[in-house]
């Protein structure tokens, strides 16, 4: 059966690719780029990124060998407010957001979606490395490429008018296919990084947002060690640019532990007091085969994209998925997404809002 979709085309070889293999299939498709910004040189350039403006003449150059109509949609507005603002105002609360987790949810598959059904298409197809089959998500046969994890906070509805042409390849396949068909993005690289800093400067970024905001930084007995010009320029786990006044009386390396925002405090300590086995999660989504649990899960959890993979228990209670990990896990920060997996499938995901 031939469907109207709607492709969504980022300018890289993954979305011109699954386009060309959705065209080719026999279906009636239309490209569309998303314009996220109302300035594009505010946005990453060249290939380290994704969104610019370099990225949507390429778009435009891969819909024109496929032989298809291609637009553009102005989603700067929506983009902003959905994911630059969000991203923001998780870290002033002292969270660690994923802006491309909260792009394909709120932008991709919500803002983007809605208008596509709307205008009488049937589903959105993108460039993701993953599965989509009966509306059940799972992950791609490519694991250093599997963004199931990024995809994990959709919806049953919105996965059933999803498609991921790639969903069974390789990225290296992908590659070649592109080289095959002609597309000038055969080579180009993948995007890294956050695309609405346009310097990579994460800290800079938020202290021109949120001000300057000295505090201490803290050991684990509370004696001040350091300080700081804003608790929002840490994150759980990290180790690098602490700026302490004094070596560990042990001489190891030291790391992020805890961020409180109302007291604008970090607290650091050893590798070893980031080990968590507990859990908590709010704002589950249950998107598997079966639903909503109505009991204890035995299965595996993801805590971060292209991060391990934790056996666990997970329980759902009044509204909050509390999740037991077989083993310890580190660097587990409030903000980030818990997504569950039963082998492949994924059957849920939460945001993660304690861990101890």
């Amino acid at each position: 059966m031939s469907l109207r979709v709607l492709a969504a085309m980022s300018g890289g070889v993954d979305s011109a690719v699954a386009a060309a293999r959705i065209a080719e299939a026999g279906h009636d498709v239309t490209g569309v780029h998303l314009a996220l910004s109302a300035n594009p040189q505010s946005y990453r350039t060249g290939a380290r990124g994704c969104c610019t403006v370099e990225d949507s003449r390429d778009a435009r150059r891969a819909a024109d060998v496929i032989g298809i109509p291609f637009y553009v949609w102005d989603m700067a507005e929506r983009f902003h407010r959905d994911v630059v603002e969000d991203f923001v105002s998780e870290y002033a609360a002292g969270r660690t957001p994923n802006p491309c987790l909260r792009c394909n949810e709120k932008i991709k598959f919500e803002a983007v979606l809605d208008r596509a059904l709307a205008l009488g298409f049937d589903a959105v197809a993108t460039g993701h490395h993953a599965r989509v089959t009966d509306g059940v998500l799972s992950r791609s046969p490519d694991a250093g490429k599997d963004q199931s994890y990024v995809l994990g906070v959709l919806t049953r509805e919105q996965l059933g008018h999803a498609i991921f042409p790639l969903g069974d390849s390789t990225k290296a396949q992908v590659r070649e296919e592109a080289a095959r068909r002609g597309l000038m993005v055969a080579d180009k690289p993948d995007s890294h990084d956050i695309c609405f800093i346009a310097d990579g400067d994460t800290r800079g970024f938020l202290a021109d947002r949120l001000g300057t905001a000295p505090g201490p930084i803290v050991d684990e007995s509370g004696e001040v060690v350091g300080g700081h010009e804003g608790a929002y320029g840490f994150t759980v786990g990290q180790r690098k640019g602490l700026r302490i006044d004094r070596p560990a009386p042990d001489g190891r390396p030291r790391y992020v532990l805890s961020i409180e925002p109302v007291s604008n405090t970090v607290t650091i300590g050893p590798r070893s007091s980031l080990a968590v086995s507990e859990i908590v999660a709010e704002r589950p989504v249950w998107n598997g085969p079966t639903g909503e649990p109505r009991e204890p899960l035995t299965c595996t959890v993801q805590l971060r994209a292209h991060g391990e993979v934790y056996g666990c228990r997970a329980r759902l209670s009044g509204g909050e998925v509390h999740i037991a990990l077989d083993t310890p896990a580190t660097g587990v920060a409030a903000g980030q997404a818990a997504v569950l997996y039963l082998g492949d499938t994924v059957i849920g995901s939460a945001t993660i809002a304690s861990a101890s």
